[in-house]
């Protein structure tokens, strides 16, 4: 037996924050929001992009993962970051990564997300 892959990164939200979500992953990062299974919850949504899955679940007790993120690996980090900027989504810095360039945002809720292109 041996783990052969990550089906999906679950992050969560507070609820009725899904149109925020949309308004994020889909509009400013550029994920494809999927259909959730009808036999699921009505709250959350899913998005994939590239050979992600990303799933956004309602918490009632919610609260934003400062440390615990997901890394997405983006084809143009440059022009992703200057469009996160001019919508108003702060970006950082953080040490180097060899063979990466990258960054930290937050998604509207305060979950960290890192962004990150791959480098010569």
């Amino acid at each position: 037996m041996a783990i052969i892959g990550l089906d999906h990164v679950q992050l969560a939200i507070p609820a009725g924050g899904e149109d925020q979500a949309r308004a994020f992953f889909v509009g400013l990062l550029g994920m494809t929001e999927v259909p959730k299974p009808a036999n699921l919850s009505p709250s959350g949504c899913w998005f994939t992009g590239g050979a992600v899955s990303l799933h956004i679940g309602v918490d009632p007790d919610f609260r934003p993962a400062t440390k615990a993120h997901p890394a997405l690996l983006v084809d143009d980090l440059r022009g992703l970051r200057a469009r996160l900027v001019q919508a108003g989504c702060a970006t950082r810095d953080d040490k180097p990564v060899a063979g990466y360039a990258r960054f930290f945002t937050e998604d509207p809720f305060g979950n960290r997300i890192e962004l990150m292109q791959r480098v010569p």
